[in-house]
């Protein structure tokens, strides 16, 4: 693990001590250390020179998107969590993306990626499906 890796897992998990508790579905500091950890191994996995490529399915152009900053808010939807990391195109576009994350075998895994795609998350969380871990 890099140096910035092991600075974000650490941001994570000082940010999960310090937050308040009792909203959706409570989670250990394990746990969420866990679940930033998985989501992180996660978009390591997709780099390609350092970035996350993106067909777009408006264009059809294949985009380069740079990593920027993991947000430690965990959201719940069911069993289920919800992470997001900032990511930047090319021309300084902010991207975000969203991961639809799952438990597997007592580690987590990624079962969707939204890549700007705000909407369906803003959807969820109004109709209650999404929550905020605390």
């Amino acid at each position: 693990m890099t140096r910035i890796h092991l600075l974000a897992l650490g941001f994570f998990m000082f940010a999960a001590a310090i937050a308040p508790f009792g909203s959706a579905s409570a989670l250990t500091l394990s746990e969420k250390a866990a679940i930033q950890a998985a989501m992180q191994r996660h978009v390591d996995s997709t780099l390609v020179d350092g970035s996350v490529l993106y067909l777009d399915p408006n264009d059809g152009e294949v985009h380069k998107l740079h990593p920027v900053t993991a947000h430690p808010m965990i959201l719940s939807m069911a069993d289920h969590y919800v992470l997001c990391f900032d990511f930047r195109d090319d021309s300084g576009k902010d991207v975000p993306i969203d991961y639809y994350m799952a438990r597997n075998n007592g580690d987590y895994v990624v079962f969707h990626t939204a890549v700007a795609d705000r909407a369906l998350l803003q959807r969820l969380m109004k109709d209650g499906r999404v929550k905020r871990v605390q």
